[in-house]
């Protein structure tokens, strides 16, 4: 039989369903406790208040009370204006009217102390309007949250930041130090003075006293008050600080410093420095950092920052920013430094490369000017000369090399000196450049651009060069350019003009050849000659500059140096972009009776005539001193120009500075000094030629060659031979 008590419902397992639990009942909802929410408000440690339409205070949390110094009974009913100080009043007033009238919060910063005795703190404060059911603002709300380690922390971020983009932005050490000043002064500091080592201005490496005073140059300077009153010096000036100053210290060490007036330090560096300690007495310091400028392990100078209007005093965290921003800045000088020592350098090596004066003529009164240029990428490659040639011609000379820095000062006096090294040879101008040239391709070969960083491989080595010859005698002007400006002409009657010149290409790039263009200049002509940095200025271009050269050169001018300066004046901007070289020269003739010349026939007694016709010249031009020496060179010149040379023969005698003596024939042939042997019978004239003369020399031309002797007049000697 089945027990149905046993039975199970089929699907169950055979176990027993249990009974279903009813659901429980929700809990009631808790009804809001005036009390504990009074007491919430009032334990609450942020300052928290009420205030009513007519901004009256109603309710204060501990926090505001603790923060402001009143009991919630004595704020009870009193406006903001009177619990807050006076600086903070407006603000927070000032932003509970906008509430009330907008209905909307704000949330601003207020800086400042809650009470006076308190600290400076900054406050997010926040006032929110209470509404009624009907939406209506009917209390405040105001809410204040101490902010002030993160305001700090972003000032000082914000400072840094500023620091990284404003200090350094060019690289003089001067300006470099007052950008630091300026950026501390005022949000870090109220006084703040940087003094660098004196050695730093002139770009070499500071080496500070062992012992005694230390004089370090005021490099900047700022201040809160207008005029930096507490300043005891101006930029510019030395400043002695005693050996037992903490600047002194911090420059030895390396190491930053904190000062209180009340620290012993401070009396003993007032009692050392009495005119500071007026300063520090009159403005009421009374915090003070001194932070080395370090970079490169080098300490540079020292950084001095105070405080008297600010009430706190400096702390390790100031110490630290004021520390980060003194290395960011040392680093930025000490670019300027090395820049100013690059610069200097450059400089130095341009100005040993051009002629420091000119070479004495009587060709040409002369008057130059040079410019360096005023940028960052360094001195460029201009030059000028001014060479004595035989005949008592001169060579005027202006040149260019594209480029700036080292390379191109460098490349310059190569340049130089070859062109002064052909001209002595007496090349025409146009053969002149066509060697030039050749020298520049070789040079530029030379180079590996791959090798130097700052070489620019697609321009290689380009110059541009002008060469002027001018003759007293004939009163002739030769020329030729290489891809150079031309020389403008002013006439004794005032016209001034170009020379058409052919422009040729610049020395290095070859492919076409160079022209000489001649012409007769009347004495008293001004031949200008310039780079292309004198016309094609920042203020205008190259064309407007040539012309605006012709008018200025129009004008009359007292000498030759007024010209140059009006010229410098008018042309050229306050800071070139490029080197300026500028020549000026004015030209004078020789007069006939300072020259005279004689064909020379073809035969040995005609060497006779040509010794006496020497000796009456010299009569004539009172060199009667000179007569034996004059007598000399002249016959060994013309008896070897009729022994070995071909006719014409031609002698010529100019008295100028000094006397040259020429001898002209129609031989290519030139001669060459030789020591003769004991029994030789010849080789024995251009020795003595050479021991008689200051100077002598080959100058070849289309007719032939010109053997030419320069005597001494003022200090002639005679040699025993």
């Amino acid at each position: 039989m089945i027990d149905m008590h046993d039975a199970t419902p089929p699907g169950d397992g055979g176990r027993a369903l249990p009974d279903p639990e009813p659901h429980p009942e929700p809990p009631p909802e808790p009804r809001p406790d005036p009390i504990t929410t009074d007491e919430a408000f009032a334990q609450c440690h942020l300052p928290v208040m009420v205030f009513d339409s007519g901004l009256r205070a109603l309710r204060a949390s501990s926090g505001a009370a603790r923060e402001l110094g009143f009991t919630e009974e004595q704020m009870h009913g009193r406006r903001i204006t009177e619990i807050l100080p006076p600086h903070a009043c407006r603000t927070v007033e000032d932003g509970m009217l906008r509430v009330f009238r907008t209905g909307e919060p704000e949330q601003f910063l207020v800086r400042g102390r809650a009470r006076p005795e308190a600290g400076e703190r900054v406050w997010s404060v926040t006032v929110s309007p209470i509404k009624t059911p009907a939406g209506r603002v009917r209390h405040l709300q105001l809410s204040a949250l101490d902010v002030t380690e993160q305001h700090l922390a972003r000032e000082r971020l914000a400072l840094l930041n500023d620091v990284s983009t404003q200090v350094g932005s060019t690289l003089d050490v001067t300006h470099t130090a007052q950008e630091m000043a300026d950026a501390m002064a005022g949000r870090l500091a109220d006084f703040v003075t940087v003094d660098l080592l004196d050695s730093l201005f002139r770009g070499a490496e500071p080496r500070p006293a062992a012992a005694g005073a230390v004089a370090l140059r005021r490099a900047g300077q700022q201040s809160v008050l207008p005029g930096v009153p507490e300043a005891i010096i101006q930029p510019g000036d030395v400043d002695h600080y005693p050996q037992s100053t903490p600047p002194v210290r911090c420059l030895t060490t390396g190491r930053p410093s904190l000062h209180r007036t009340l620290d012993e330090d401070f009396p003993s560096w007032q009692r050392a420095d009495p005119e500071r300690s007026e300063v520090v007495r009159s403005f009421g310091i009374h915090s003070v950092m001194v932070i080395p400028l370090l970079a490169r392990g080098i300490t540079l100078g020292v950084a001095v920052l105070a405080r008297h209007r600010r009430q706190d005093s400096f702390d390790q965290d100031d110490l630290l920013l004021a520390q980060e921003i003194g290395a960011r800045a040392a680093v930025a000088v000490d670019n300027a430094r090395l820049y100013t020592l690059e610069r200097t350098t450059a400089l130095g090596l341009q100005r040993s490369l051009l002629p420091r004066r000119l070479a004495a003529q009587d060709a040409v009164e002369a008057a130059y000017r040079y410019f360096p240029a005023l940028t960052r990428a360094g001195l460029g490659g201009d030059w000028f000369d001014v060479i004595p040639l035989s005949g008592a011609r001169v060579a005027l000379v202006v040149g260019d090399v594209v480029g700036h820095g080292l390379r191109a000062s460098a490349t310059m006096g190569r340049l130089r000196i070859a062109v002064r090294t052909l001209a002595d040879v007496d090349l025409p101008a146009d053969e002149l450049l066509v060697h030039l040239d050749d020298l520049v391709t070789h040079l530029a070969a030379e180079e590996d651009p791959t090798a130097e960083p700052g070489l620019d491989p697609s321009t290689g080595l380009i110059a541009t060069c002008l060469y002027v010859v001018y003759d007293p005698v004939s009163r002739h002007c030769s020329a030729a350019a290489a891809g150079h400006p031309p020389p403008a002409v002013v006439t004794p009657g005032g016209a001034a003009e170009y020379v058409d010149i052919p422009p040729g290409p610049p020395l290095g790039v070859g492919g076409l050849p160079f022209e000489t263009v001649e012409w007769e200049l009347p004495p008293g002509s001004v031949l200008t000659l310039y780079t292309d940095g004198l016309v094609a200025g920042s203020e205008h271009d190259p064309g407007n500059g040539m012309t605006l050269l012709l008018q200025r050169l129009e004008r009359p001018a007292a000498s030759l140096d007024a010209l140059c300066d009006d010229l410098i004046h008018t042309l050229l901007p306050a800071k070139p972009q490029d080197d300026v070289a500028l020549l000026v020269a004015r030209t004078r003739a020789l007069d006939t009776s300072q020259v005279a010349t004689w064909d020379v026939p073809s035969d040995p007694a005609a060497v006779a005539d040509s010794r006496a016709r020497t000796l009456a010249s010299l009569a004539q031009w009172r060199l009667d001193d000179l007569a034996f020496t004059a007598e000399l060179v002249v016959s060994e010149l013309v008896t070897n120009a009729i022994r070995y040379g071909q006719p014409p023969i031609q002698l010529r005698l100019i008295r100028d500075a000094s006397l040259l003596c020429e001898v002209s024939d129609s031989s290519s042939t030139a001669p060459h000094l030789r020591r003769a042997r004991t029994f030789d019978e010849g080789g024995r004239g251009l020795l003595l030629v050479a021991q008689l003369a200051r100077r002598w020399g080959t100058r070849h031309h289309a007719d032939g060659k010109t053997i030419w002797a320069e005597l001494d007049v003022a200090e002639h000697q005679i040699v025993d031979l």
